[in-house]
């Protein structure tokens, strides 16, 4: 049985927050890692980035929707511990 998490674990959004309800394998079923902004047809949609610029590219999105830098700095500071990131 696949495990099931709580967050995306390439940029550690909510999951129950994806509008897509999560990423989709490449035989088309759904993700249970990873949402629908990052991962589509059982590939990273952003495959080169590093997880400094996930960092950078969540913490931005975070701060346009009206997260202070401070918060946002913080919500993004455990990223490296996710599946995608740990090496």
């Amino acid at each position: 049985m696949e495990k099931v998490y709580k967050n995306c674990q390439s940029c550690g959004m909510p999951l129950k927050k994806d509008p897509a309800a999560g990423g989709t394998n490449a035989d088309g079923s759904k993700s249970a890692m990873y949402c629908g902004y990052c991962y589509q047809n059982g590939k990273f949609t952003r495959p080169d980035c590093t997880v400094k610029q996930m960092q950078d590219f969540c913490k931005g999105k975070l701060k346009e929707m009206g997260f202070p830098g401070f918060i946002a700095g913080f919500l993004v500071a455990g990223l490296p511990k996710l599946a995608r990131w740990k090496k």
